[in-house]
């Protein structure tokens, strides 16, 4: 019987699922939908991830070590609970916050991981090896300096300095134009009657559109999403995070230079001793470092 060792990196829009042999010949790396994912209740969660895997594991094959990170996973009673259900099924995974996976998968597992993308997330751990994290409470009122956040903040901003007086420079004009509407009332609806990152995320590029274009306001949304992310850093390490690296990813902060420009600014500004780097392959690469790594403990 061949074992292979199974990685998972469940998010919000698509499961990323790889799996290897023992000898680190990768059999399967591909993408899955995650419709209808949620962390609770276990047993409907291990339901669904069983769903998913068993089509994919080769025949004859055991699950000799399994690891993934997932949306939801924000609690350690979450984790055990899920394990516990897994175990019905012959499974005996190492399950962690998805965004835990970001420094695994730089290279650092001591690191701290900043995910900023359509949410925002910090991750760490104490020199004890407990999980910590910060942020990610969502976009209505939170997740500051993720896509949805940047939008929510442009749009306000925009909006105050209509109601001072200001001129528009440039900001107020993108986001009426990437929203597809008339004129700023009917821009507030459109962000008001849908509340929902699904609604905001996709218009965070007018902003910094609007930004290169010349647009001090988006600028200063933009700076400011930096210093929020900044300052998860600062709230991880507050708590006991041990870390010399920082590894980031996520759409907007790897894929927008002036984010993560601003973002860098403001770390070394706090702490120059800090390293960061840009996550540069996929995430669920953490997942399969855990996976490993257990498989080696049961050799």
């Amino acid at each position: 019987m061949m074992d292979c060792l199974l990685a998972l990196d469940i998010g919000g829009t698509k499961t990323h699922l790889v799996i290897e042999d023992r000898r680190g010949r990768r059999l399967l790396d591909t993408i899955l939908h995650s419709r209808e994912w949620d962390a609770e209740p276990a047993d409907l969660a291990a339901q669904w991830i069983v769903e998913r895997i068993r089509p994919h594991i080769p025949d004859g094959a055991r699950v000799a070590a399994m690891a993934f990170g997932a949306q939801g996973i924000n609690r350690p009673e979450t984790a055990h609970e899920l394990q516990t259900a897994l175990a019905a099924h012959d499974l005996s995974p190492i399950i962690v916050n998805d965004a835990a996976l970001i420094a695994l998968a730089g290279g650092f597992p001591d690191g701290i991981g900043i995910i900023a993308g359509t949410g925002a997330i910090g991750v760490g751990t104490d020199s004890a090896g407990a999980h910590l994290a910060t942020g990610g409470w969502g976009s209505v009122i939170g997740d500051e300096g993720g896509a949805a956040a940047l939008v929510r903040e442009a749009t306000r901003a925009a909006l105050r300095a209509l109601d001072e007086g200001k001129p528009d420079d440039g900001l107020l004009k993108a986001l009426i134009r990437d929203f597809g509407v008339a004129d700023a009332e009917r821009l507030t609806r459109k962000v008001n009657d849908e509340p929902t990152a699904d609604n905001w995320a996709p218009h965070c590029p007018a902003v910094f559109a609007a930004a290169a274009a010349g647009s001090a306001l988006a600028a200063q949304v933009i700076d400011e999403g930096a210093q929020y992310l900044a300052a998860l850093v600062d709230q991880l390490l507050t708590r006991g995070a041990v870390a010399t690296d920082i590894v980031v990813a996520g759409s907007v902060i790897v894929n927008q230079p002036p984010l993560l420009d601003a973002f860098r600014r403001h770390v070394s500004a706090r702490h120059p001793n800090l390293r960061i780097h840009k996550l540069t392959i996929p995430p669920v690469e953490g997942a399969v470092f855990l996976a490993r790594r257990a498989l080696e403990t049961i050799s």
